[in-house]
């Protein structure tokens, strides 16, 4: 079985990880700022990318668009 599993990045920086399972993508938080969406789980990579950009307004600095990256092994 194949797991997909995708690098989220918000600002330029690594933020968590996504990892497929039914039902969508469940987000594990590597980034402090971001803890309240760990371990949620999004239906679609688009819903996930929504709220990083809600929780990402909260910075100072001016908030740029989530970059997901995928990996695969």
């Amino acid at each position: 079985m194949t797991m997909q599993r995708f690098a989220v990045e918000y600002d330029h920086r690594t933020v968590g990880i996504a990892v497929r399972i039914p039902g969508g993508f469940i987000f594990y938080a590597s980034d402090d700022q971001f803890d309240a969406m760990d371990g949620r789980i999004f239906p679609r990579v688009r819903t996930l990318e929504r709220h990083l950009k809600k929780v990402g307004k909260a910075r100072p600095r001016a908030a740029r668009a989530p970059q997901i990256r995928a990996s695969f092994a």
